[in-house]
């Protein structure tokens, strides 16, 4: 009864922790990473002592980084391993290497770490973070961006590349006679049986499993299976003496071409999410606060030296190797600059081995730690530093020059929306030209479309002058930042008063703004909706008439209420009382419909 009892309490210590600290980072922008971390930290032995074994939590946590490698593997087809060979196996390769050499010689000759000692702290430290990393791009959408996908493909190379180094360790720390050859070849062939056993398990018995189990209808049966199998191989795995994440990354990949592919990723998400935010409370809890406060001068100076060390050699390597501009090879330093979960591994595994001594070790997790806890905020400073839209990249002279003659119609910003007015207008053979701030954008609708866009900002009058908005009979505004659109609708209106301007809304308040500054707003979402709706309409039973009638009363009902709150949207009182009786009118308008 008391373990039941510790039990529940310590799972309500973590959840509760976990729900104040992270929606506290989120609203501070720091991040859910760093929150878990700092709910780690307070919880932990060294704060307030509620959670007092950690190793546990440790073992358990690790689980998080298992199931995310398995959905890596599930997202990464051998097909597509294949096709990111040169950024896997070359990028990833060069990386690992070279910020290895570079930080082993720095133990070696700086700090006197003995040869084996200095190459273990080398390549582990040279190992970045796959949970925190692929956490901060997919937060901030920034996985399918050239830096996420490059940081992704060395991400998976250091995963693959901790398990020879794992493996490594025992051989580096036996340096005397007693060593047995026969232990190390035993270790090897138990290594590559254990892959073998999961390659030729999950090529012909996972599929037939898969299928038994999804007949039976039972979905708490088909999670079962998949985490039987996820948890399984890494169990496999670690009996082996390797990486738990390394079979867990196979099962993912010998299944991602099945067509249980998705059924699998949609029961795995939610314990990979848990488990992982458990794995960093876990991390914060390690942390051997009473180091810092002996020593901070000392941790922070090694902090400071692996990321200053780490972020240019990953500069390099994406500017050289990944073809990245400099904002994007930064951006790439700047997510793969910390430590990484598997150097934990590393790392105890070379103290047990005597490679080095506690302090060492305690200082290394202290390092890889802060390491970790600092990078939502240099991402926050980076995304500052490179939030000019184009001042890092240089805007070829062909893309300023704006040569048109007359145009009937100017189009600002060429992102979807803009792309498929040009069509049309193209299409009509209606004279027309459109500008825009990114040169991504531009190069792409210049290379598919041939369309007569130019890099120019429309708040600034010289680039509206050239572009001949004056002579325009209308302005058509597509970008996707409200504030943007306003001012731009604002300042055009302001110089060309007679010019008609269509701009995009994003909301109803954005509408009652554009109206201000006499622009015409069209809402993004508006008639997609209206489309939608009425084809469910006609699928329930109505007919085509009838669906038509009422996506028209709504939609000229909708328009009055818009008005309406515009002449009160100061008064939120008043626009809430404003909102209910709109939708009893609503619903009387169409109960007379019936009758």
């Amino acid at each position: 009864m008391p373990h039941e009892g510790s039990l529940l309490q310590t799972a309500v210590i973590f959840l509760l922790a976990a729900v104040i600290a992270v929606p506290l980072a989120k609203r501070l922008q720091l991040g859910a990473v760093i929150g878990y971390l700092l709910a780690g930290v307070a919880i932990g032995p060294q704060a307030l002592g509620l959670i007092r074994d950690t190793e546990s939590v440790a073992h358990i946590s690790e689980l998080g980084v298992v199931l995310l490698l398995f959905i890596i593997g599930l997202e990464l087809s051998p097909r597509r391993l294949w096709l990111m060979r040169k950024s896997v196996f070359g990028v990833g390769l060069a990386q690992v290497v070279l910020t290895g050499a570079v930080i082993g010689t720095i133990a070696m000759f700086v700090f006197g770490q003995s040869m084996p000692a200095a190459v273990v702290l080398g390549l582990g430290l040279a190992l970045s973070s796959t949970a925190l990393g692929l956490q901060s791009l997919a937060e901030s959408k920034q996985l399918n961006a050239p830096h996420g996908r490059l940081a992704f493909a060395i991400l998976l190379f250091q995963d693959i590349a901790a398990i020879p180094l794992i493996a490594l360790v025992p051989l580096l720390a036996a340096t005397g006679p007693d060593t047995a050859h026969g232990d190390g070849l035993e270790h090897g062939l138990k290594v590559f049986a254990s892959i073998a056993v999961v390659i030729v398990g999950g090529r012909y018995l996972l599929r037939p499993v898969f299928r038994i189990v999804a007949r039976t209808g039972l979905p708490e049966v088909s999670t079962a299976t998949a985490l039987l199998v996820v948890i399984g191989t890494a169990w496999l795995m670690e009996e082996a003496g390797i990486s738990m994440a390394l079979g867990a990354f196979l099962a993912g990949l010998l299944l991602a071409d099945s067509e249980y592919r998705h059924e699998l990723e949609s029961q795995i998400e939610p314990f990979k999410g848990l488990l992982l935010g458990l794995f960093f409370m876990s991390v914060g809890m390690g942390a051997n606060l009473s180091l810092l406060l002996e020593s901070p001068a000392l941790l922070l100076g090694l902090t400071l030296l692996l990321v200053a060390v780490k972020l240019p050699l990953l500069m390099l390597v994406g500017r050289l190797g990944g073809g990245l501009n400099t904002a994007n090879a930064l951006r790439l330093g700047v997510v793969l600059a910390a430590g990484g979960e598997f150097a934990f591994v590393v790392f105890k595994l070379g103290k047990d081995q005597g490679l080095f001594d506690t302090y060492t070790y305690d200082l290394l997790l202290m390092t890889i730690t802060l390491s970790m806890a600092a990078t939502p905020l240099l991402l926050i400073a980076c995304a500052r530093l490179l939030k000019r839209p184009q001042s890092t990249r240089e805007v070829p002279e062909q893309y300023k020059q704006i040569q048109t003659d007359a145009p009937r119609v100017v189009i600002v910003g060429m992102g979807r929306m803009g792309q498929i007015v040009s069509r049309i207008l193209r299409a009509q053979k209606i004279p027309f030209i459109a500008l825009d701030t990114s040169v991504d954008a531009i190069e792409l609708t210049r290379t598919f479309e041939q369309a007569p866009v130019f890099y120019g900002d429309p708040l600034r009058a010289e680039v509206l002058h050239a572009a001949k908005v004056g002579d325009a009979e209308y302005l058509v505004i597509t970008t996707d930042d409200p504030e943007i659109t306003t001012r731009t609708a604002e300042r055009v209106k302001r110089l060309y008063p007679h010019l008609k301007v269509l701009a995009r809304a994003r909301n109803r308040q954005h509408v009652h703004k554009l109206t201000d500054v006499g622009a015409v707003p069209i809402r993004e979402t508006f008639y997609s909706s209206l489309e939608m709706t009425r084809r469910a309409l006609v699928g329930l039973g109505l007919s085509e008439a009838q669906a038509a009638d009422r996506i028209q009363r709504f939609s000229e009902h909708d328009e009055q209420v818009l008005e309406t709150q515009g002449s009160v949207r100061d008064d939120r009182a008043k626009v809430m009382q404003n909102a209910k009786e709109a939708r009893v009118e609503l619903e009387r308008l169409f109960e007379s419909d019936a009758d």
